[in-house]
């Protein structure tokens, strides 16, 4: 069972970049800030203007992982260090639906030269039932077409969040290609620091 906890910034076992794609105002940022803090106050965020990223250090299935997730305005194109893609919907706008179908979709395979990556398709603000313009089983049905993991959630209320990364995080480290990269991520940065150490203790002051 996945569980977010406490890790030292310098003790983890993986680390894995995981970026954000869909329309503006679909709920992208205030999924990712529902997810880093422990604060609902995401109301009235502002639009990401380029790109925005936040670090995240949790457990799950017992490894200790370092996710870096990058919140973006769209205009991005893809490279090798992806090790993931949120597809993020509106249920209640179905246009951003179908533009994830006609453009986001396409961008990434276009784009992603990591072909291992995982995908996850989001549908978010399932607080607002009674506007759902797209239905479970549509998003599960392009989800399936696509690969893809597959959950809704409501940023709001926090339904789901937390299992949203849950999953992806356990999708990224049954695969060895990712699971590589991202303890090979670790080590660089290990000797990162052992090197700007060495050089602070070898500096006069």
């Amino acid at each position: 069972m996945g569980s977010s906890s406490r890790v030292g910034s310098s003790s983890y076992d993986y680390s894995f970049k995981v970026l954000l794609i869909g329309d503006s105002a679909v709920g992208k940022s205030s999924l990712l800030l529902s997810f880093i803090s422990n604060s609902n106050s995401i109301h009235d965020l502002s639009p990401t203007i380029g790109v925005d990223f936040k670090i995240k250090f949790f457990t799950v299935a017992g490894k200790r992982l370092k996710l870096t997730i990058w919140d973006t305005a769209g205009q991005e194109r893809f490279g090798t260090v992806i090790s993931s893609y949120y597809r993020v919907y509106d249920v209640t706008r179905r246009e951003t639906f179908t533009n994830l179908i006609d453009i986001w979709a396409k961008e990434v395979e276009l784009y992603s030269t990591n072909h291992d990556s995982i995908k996850i398709l989001v549908g978010n603000k399932v607080d607002k039932e009674s506007e759902r313009a797209v239905s479970k089983e549509e998003g599960m049905a392009l989800a399936q077409q696509h690969r893809c993991l597959f959950l809704e959630c409501s940023a709001k209320t926090r339904e789901n969040v937390q299992q949203c990364f849950n999953d992806l995080s356990l999708k990224i480290l049954d695969v060895p290609g990712l699971r590589e990269k991202g303890s090979l991520a670790v080590r660089r940065q290990n000797q990162k620091q052992l090197y700007e150490t060495s050089q602070r203790g070898g500096c006069c002051s």
